[in-house]
């Protein structure tokens, strides 16, 4: 195929019309500047599988997990061999059904499972990508190389087996456990009142685990729906984890000397020395910068800003403009919002005068630095 000889293959998306997929779409075709033609069931207007099995060089998955194994065994039988020296891939959360199916063809294979929802940003970066590298010719292989490298994501690679076996922990049984705390607040809401009435009284902990709660129950169910189901070593891991509260409950219940004793041997002692010295220092950093961040956010001696222009040189001239008014700088972070936009947030050291913030928030707005947002 002459455009796969020249370096630039076309990308046939199957379920280009779900979050990932007008994701990838953008990603491909603004960052890597290749071809996209996509197959969406419920646009008419999109390409159809004929059309994606006849000119894309990669074809990718990008449908619900519970059905992508007999969408890729039907795109298989249709392709017929045509799909010979092509490179077929997935994006599920899932990933040895969907690659035996793919294996089935006579394809390049690799399974990606990209461990977020689809970011705002353009690419990647600071997040996980796993890739499953199943069966791949060497220029496939290289290509997928130059992928990984513009997503700029950190990739790791493994097997489809071992990654399931896997996200029956990282995905399975942390979804599971949040669930399930969910659902014991609201239980004891009548009593103690919802969710907000309880984050006056957080720790840093419950502030994560709070987020972490309203972030499963924002996005998409079915995503949350198959991890559960379409794991077949999820039901085994939420076994081990009902045997450990159900130990730790049985603890509590003795409630002496030598339950206590156990609860630190098995729960904190055997725990810690279960996991290397360096992998624990490391992580209660983490949570100590993360409560950091977490008061500098909730912090009310702060302004934030969007720069509208995304040039070398605009945050120093923001900075300026706060020093020209005395103003001293705490903190400074930087987010996304829905819609994409890069907001900086500016924590001060102390409660200035609202006519000295007033004054430094007009010139920002006045002289086209930025827009103060939130006044």
């Amino acid at each position: 195929m002459s455009a796969t000889a020249a370096g630039t293959p076309v990308i046939g998306i199957v379920g280009s019309g779900g979050a990932y997929g007008r994701w990838l779409r953008g990603f491909f075709e603004q960052r890597m500047g290749l071809q996209v033609i996509g197959h969406d069931p419920v646009d008419a207007a999109s390409q159809t599988p004929e059309e994606l099995l006849e000119r894309a060089d990669v074809l990718l998955f990008s449908a619900p997990i519970r059905h992508t194994p007999a969408l890729i065994r039907e795109y298989v039988r249709q392709s017929a061999g045509r799909e010979r020296g092509r490179l077929w891939l997935d994006v599920t959360s899932i990933k040895a059904e969907p690659v035996a199916a793919m294996l089935e063809s006579q394809a390049s294979v690799a399974g990606l499972h990209p461990m977020t929802a689809p970011p705002k940003a353009p690419t990647l970066k600071g997040r996980v990508l796993v890739v499953c590298e199943a069966r791949l010719e060497p220029r496939w292989q290289a290509w997928l190389g130059q992928l990984c490298d513009a997503l700029q994501a950190e990739c790791v690679r493994g097997t489809a087996e071992y990654h399931d076996r896997v996200m029956a922990l990282v995905q399975a049984m942390v979804h599971a456990t949040h669930l399930a705390q969910a659902g014991v607040l609201r239980e004891y809401a009548p009593m103690l009142g919802q969710l907000q009435a309880l984050m006056p009284y957080r720790s840093a902990a419950f502030e994560l685990d709070a987020a972490i709660i309203s972030r499963i129950l924002s996005l998409n169910p079915a995503i949350y729906e198959d991890i559960q189901f379409g794991n077949p070593h999820a039901g085994e891991v939420l076994d081990h984890l009902l045997a450990q509260l159900q130990q730790l409950r049985a603890l509590l219940e003795a409630g002496d000397d030598a339950a206590r004793a156990r609860f630190r041997q098995q729960f904190l002692s055997d725990n810690r020395d279960a996991v290397d010295a360096q992998t624990l220092r490391d992580g209660n950093y983490s949570f100590e910068r993360l409560g950091y961040l977490l008061a500098d956010l909730t912090d009310q001696r702060a302004m934030s800003v969007h720069l509208p222009e995304d040039r070398a040189g605009s945050l120093r001239e923001l900075l300026h403009v706060f020093e020209r008014h005395g103003i001293s700088l705490a903190s400074i972070h930087s987010s996304r919002t829905p819609a994409g936009e890069v907001h900086f947030r500016m924590g001060f050291v102390q409660a200035y005068a609202p006519d000295v913030l007033a004054a430094a928030a007009e010139e920002i707005d006045r002289t086209g630095i930025g827009r103060v947002l939130g006044r």
